[in-house]
């Protein structure tokens, strides 16, 4: 078994420690305290309670860090080349209603690139790490992407429709088309663990917007590491930026990528896009195929590059 960087065994401390707060937890989930953040957006005692403690963790080992964290914000040292970006626990919907599919994930950048982190899910006790040019493991297994090709036999993930680009009718037809195209897709409550799904090939590929840096930054690297590619909706590589995400293995990717970028302008991106809104136009089914293709080409040449 490889040695696995201080700054991850970190990590992966905090992740464990932040786990078992929130098992403790879901053993009385009648006594927890839940308050909105905005419409269905929820947050507990839990949440705040695990962020602290990840921070304390992290701050204790490296107090010249930046942070970034989905309750506190941006924390620490604006100007370390090092932040790292936090959430301490992504579905806090199904924590809530005792439906085990939530985690936390820690992820730590370098000039602005994720260059290692983990998830922990504490329900299956289930530990995803992943280091830049080493690999992505599962509880100490390699990691791969499946190695489906057909899109009528793929597994989906997604989070469209949702709160945001559910008030458009863009976001209801891909969900259908996707539906209809592939062999399912699954809407799991907690992007983070989707990502960390399909870097396990236990899905095909995942699609989803309005989402934030900490929803991304594990899951995004754990995929690439894999063997499977990413990208905004765009195609480009600024979904951190823009809020939206493509994911998958390379042959599903680019077939889902090229179904998602037709219903990809404002209505579906939502607000938080900071790349360019220009919708794209739908390319017909005769096109569709070599559509496929450069995007493949255009997005291998980058991550071989």
């Amino acid at each position: 078994m490889q040695q696995q960087h201080p700054m991850l065994n970190i990590a992966i401390k905090a992740a464990r420690r932040a786990g078992s707060i929130i098992s403790r937890a879901a053993l009385d989930l009648e006594t927890v305290r839940v308050s909105t953040k905005g419409a269905g957006d929820f947050v507990t005692e839990v949440d705040q309670a695990v962020e602290k403690d990840i921070l304390d963790t992290l701050l204790h080992s490296y107090p010249e860090h930046g942070f970034l964290a989905e309750e506190s914000g941006l924390m620490g040292n604006e100007n370390s080349p090092y932040r790292w970006i936090i959430d301490p626990l992504d579905g806090t919907v199904n924590f809530i209603h005792g439906f085990p599919y939530y985690a936390v994930s820690i992820a730590l950048s370098f000039e602005g690139e994720v260059i290692t982190g983990c998830i922990f899910a504490p329900a299956s006790n289930d530990l995803y790490t992943t280091e830049k040019g080493r690999g992505s493991m599962l509880n100490n297994r390699r990691l791969r992407v499946s190695k489906r090709s057909r899109f009528s036999e793929a597994l989906l993930g997604s989070n469209i429709p949702n709160r945001r680009s559910g008030k458009t009718s863009a976001s209801w037809q891909l969900s259908s088309e996707l539906t209809l195209a592939s062999s399912g897709v699954r809407r799991l409550g907690a992007s983070v663990l989707d990502l960390a799904y399909v870097a396990a090939g236990r899905m095909d590929g995942y699609v989803g917007a309005d989402l934030q840096a900490w929803d991304m930054a594990v899951g995004s690297l754990l995929i690439k590491e894999a063997g499977g590619l990413v990208s905004d909706m765009d195609g480009e590589e600024n979904y951190m930026g823009a809020g939206t995400i493509v994911a998958g293995n390379p042959k599903i990717f680019a077939q889902l990528l090229a179904k998602v970028q037709p219903a990809a302008g404002v209505s579906l991106k939502g607000e938080q896009a900071q790349t360019s809104s220009q919708q794209l136009p739908a390319s017909s089914s005769d096109s569709e195929a070599g559509h496929e293709k450069k995007i493949s080409r255009r997005v291998l040449h980058r991550k071989v590059s």
